[in-house]
């Protein structure tokens, strides 16, 4: 469960050349069209763009909340920051599985704790034993 975000990388605080769609917006641009979408948007590639890039990790934070289809989360399970909403977003049966493997090996102490509570959540809800 790694990726290009496990490391600290210094945040890009405006759009770099050659940026196109919304990560050629400014930062308060970007925040505001993440945050203005509706429940129903259709819009999760465009906020995957910005979950992968560089920008300050409240912002890619605000547009991984905004997923809707949490599987485009998994990737950036390694990343302390999108990792913990990722973990819960895992509402399924078949995610159990997920979570349990999240715990045993993610290096980021928020990420398993959302993992240990939504595994729990889920269980209880689905009616196993915790």
């Amino acid at each position: 469960m790694t990726d290009r975000h496990d490391l600290r990388q210094a945040a890009v605080p405006a759009p770099l050349p050659g940026d196109t769609g919304w990560l050629a917006l400014q930062d308060d641009e970007l925040i505001f069209r993440i945050e203005s979408l509706g429940a129903g948007h259709a819009h999760d590639d465009d906020l995957l763009a910005v979950v992968r890039s560089h920008r300050h990790f409240f912002i890619r934070q605000e547009a991984a909340k905004r997923i809707r289809d949490a599987e485009g989360l998994k990737a950036f399970a390694g990343d302390r920051h999108i990792g913990q909403i990722l973990a819960r977003r895992m509402r399924r049966e078949e995610d159990i599985d997920y979570l349990e493997q999240l715990l045993r090996e993610s290096r980021h102490l928020e990420v398993r704790n959302a993992a240990q509570v939504q595994l729990r959540l889920l269980k209880e809800l689905l009616g196993r034993n915790p």
